[in-house]
């Protein structure tokens, strides 16, 4: 069978919290691990878009709707559907899977993903 889930690929999550968000696979474990046994995938994705702008709106409040927030996941491969699009941002180095382990290197490599 071909191996279409790559790092790079643009999916859209499922399941979960961030149903329905988009997301790239940033690594892939296709045997699964000891933890998770089953084929599953590492994500960053958007968990908040940016909002709609108007005119009349103050530069305060432009910058405002203009965020964005990102998110750090392990996904099950049922759990994704993959995109035709690819993304060339190598987020390899920024997240990996011990920033998971503790909330403070999560919380930085979601911030150095949302610049990215």
């Amino acid at each position: 069978m071909v191996k279409f889930l790559k790092p790079h690929k643009a999916v859209v999550v499922l399941n979960g919290r961030f149903a329905g968000r988009k997301a790239v696979i940033v690594r892939q474990f296709d045997e699964g691990t000891r933890d998770r046994p089953y084929d599953h995938c590492l994500v960053v994705g958007i968990a908040k878009y940016p909002k709609k702008l108007i005119r009349k709106d103050s530069a305060k409040k432009t910058a405002k709707k203009s965020r964005v927030k990102a998110f750090i996941k392990l996904v099950n491969y049922n759990h994704i559907m993959p995109t035709r699009y690819m993304l060339d941002v190598d987020l390899k180095y920024v997240v990996t899977v011990d920033t998971l382990q503790s909330h403070d290197k999560k919380v930085t490599a979601c911030k150095e993903a949302k610049t990215r």
